[in-house]
């Protein structure tokens, strides 16, 4: 093993000596606690090493020795229900061995090495096999099976495979090479975090990734594969939206990533996931969930570490097949992070102090995500939302504006929704998504053919409604005409009995497609009734004290056992021809 020494040290960053044979990105320990860092930048005889850990106490000429391999992760059973933070190492275990604080040095396996698992055999002795294919699983939660698959590299016949119960340390099989060269298989791989992991193909993504949540799937939906940006000011609202598209997604697999975040939001996740249960199996959400926990009080390096952990282990469960979303809270941490670093190599800055290539940075972590034709041939995908944490909530700041190139879905917090309790705060004028066709083909095939006119006409009404606002603000409502009223009634409804949702209210926190449709039909179609009953007297003060408007208000505390009762077009209905009645000399 190559040894070298310090001689310099500026906060995380280390310069070293004497490294002959290092490699860029590789991983080094240093000092004589040997602590945990990446080789980041070279310059002649002087490697610039990204420490992620604590480096008070270091001094020069203590040691540093090359690991021989780049920053990666451990990919095997036991992922799953584990909380790690940005370089992997095992929180729970940490706790359990060392206490509330992370000892520096600390070497522990980020996987449970000694735990035995029953693995069942998918492919049998004669068998041809190639990178990526499944050989067998092991059933790691009683709803997730965690497939074995074949390593990086590997192809040829299996000469030996059983079921068996093993370690990940133990031979599961044997494939032998056309070269005649042996492989031994074993349950656990290793991955370098910055290396993207191969595919045979992208897909067109050709569905939404349903989320519960009605202002994103009805008006700003994200592909199944896709990527969306949620940028917005302190006290907005991102992280209560990432905590529920984590919680109702339609995803099989969540890896969350907490990155830069406060210790009590992260500590929020940690107490509250475990309790939670998964509407599709009924089981803890625990149970299909990856944490990532690197909080703001850890070493900053470690930030950029963790987004690319945590993207890596999604592309993992992404290649066996599963639809798999990563939730980045938040990535303006990262930036910060990369910001620091850039700073103390003396590079030269870019915007706002950022470094030059703060966009590419950002883009080789979005342009990860997608839908895929797995080596395996099968069909994956691999969500991202990344929240942004702008200063004063500006949308005009380097990391919004790059995260912005790349992302095709933009929901748009804002602090004066957030204020006046108006969650999720997404601003539906200035949020946007490239997705929408694709959603709207799907949902009007799956849900309803009227999806698209309701979602279009609710949209035009908003729209309206803005601009209506300005004549109000002015001259008040007097000035509207009955129809002008209508639409600031209709907005209201929209906005109150459709867009804001309780995320805390146990049948309100989720919504699904068909429910969604009847919500915001109910409120467009009593539009269209009193548009028609208006041309023949209708006031929009006598709307407003209709039953009915109530009503739709209260559809969406409804059960969705009970989604039946939702659909209030029969009476909407029956209102047009008893108001008709009740006035009919006035009509006549």
């Amino acid at each position: 093993m190559a040894h070298g020494k310090i001689v310099s040290i500026s906060g995380p960053l280390i310069i070293a000596e004497d490294l002959p044979d290092a490699k860029m990105y590789e991983v080094v320990r240093i000092g004589d606690e040997k602590l945990f860092g990446e080789i980041i930048e070279m310059h002649g005889k002087q490697f610039f090493i990204q420490c992620y850990e604590e480096t008070l106490g270091l001094k020069p000429g203590e040691p540093v020795e090359l690991e021989g391999f780049p920053l990666s992760v451990q990919l095997g059973p036991g992922l799953i229900t584990s909380i790690y933070d940005g370089v992997q190492r095992p929180l729970e275990l940490i706790y359990d061995r060392y206490g509330a604080f992370i000892a520096r040095g600390i070497d522990v396996a980020p996987l449970p090495y000694d735990k035995e698992w029953h693995f069942f055999p998918l492919k049998q002795k004669g068998d041809k096999v190639n990178t990526g294919d499944k050989i067998g699983y092991v059933q790691e939660t009683p709803s997730l099976k965690h497939y074995i698959l074949i390593p990086d590299g590997v192809s040829g016949t299996i000469t030996e495979i059983k079921e068996i119960d093993a370690t990940l340390k133990d031979t599961i099989a044997k494939v032998i090479s056309d070269k005649k060269m042996e492989h031994e298989i074993k349950m656990v791989q290793v991955w370098p975090v910055r290396k993207k992991r191969p595919v045979k193909n992208k897909i067109v993504p050709d569905r939404p990734f349903i989320t519960g949540q009605r202002v994103v799937d009805m008006f700003f939906p994200v592909a199944e594969g896709g990527t969306a940006c949620v940028p917005g000011p302190f006290g907005s609202g991102k992280t209560v939206i990432q905590h529920q598209l984590a919680k109702w997604a339609d995803a099989d697999i969540i890896v969350y990533v907490g990155c830069g975040e406060r210790g009590n939001e992260m500590t929020d996740v940690l107490m509250e996931f475990p309790h939670l249960k998964d509407p599709k199996t009924g089981r803890s959400l625990m149970e299909r969930t990856v944490l990532i926990a690197n909080t703001s009080n850890m070493p900053v390096a470690a930030r950029e570490a963790s987004v690319f952990s945590g993207i890596t282990i999604a592309e993992y469960f992404r290649d066996m097949g599963y639809k798999v979303a990563l939730m980045a809270d938040s990535t303006s941490r990262w930036a910060e992070a990369m910001r620091e670093i850039s700073g103390r190599l003396e590079e030269m800055p870019g915007e706002e102090g950022y470094p030059a290539y703060l966009s590419s940075r950002i883009a080789s972590f979005y342009e990860r995500a997608g839908k895929v034709q797995t080596l395996a041939g099968e069909s994956g995908s691999l969500s991202v939302i990344g929240a942004v944490s702008p200063p004063g909530g500006d949308l005009s700041e380097p990391v919004v504006q790059s995260t912005l190139r790349v992302v095709k879905v933009f929901w748009s917090l804002e602090a004066s929704l957030a204020y006046a309790r108006h969650f999720p705060a997404i601003h539906w004028l200035n949020s946007y998504s490239l997705y929408q066709r694709l959603a709207d083909r799907y949902f009007e095939k799956e849900v309803n053919k009227l999806w698209p006119h309701d979602r279009e006409l609710a949209m035009s009404i908003l729209q309206k409604e803005s601009e209506l606002q300005e004549i109000v603000r002015l001259v008040g409502t007097d000035a509207l005409s009955e129809k002008e009223k209508l639409v600031m009634l209709t907005a209201k409804s929209v906005k109150e009995d459709f867009l804001h949702q309780n995320a805390f209210d146990e049948v309100d926190t989720y919504t699904s497609p068909l429910k969604q449709y009847y919500m915001l039909h109910n409120i467009i179609s009593l539009h269209q009734e009193a548009e028609k009953l208006m041309e023949k007297g209708l006031m929009a003060h006598e709307l407003e004290k209709f039953p009915i408007r109530e009503k739709i208000g209260r559809v969406k505390y409804i059960p969705e056992s009970r989604i039946e009762e939702c659909n209030l077009q029969p009476q909407i209905d029956e209102l047009s021809k008893n108001w008709e009645a009740e006035h009919k000399e006035n009509v006549g």
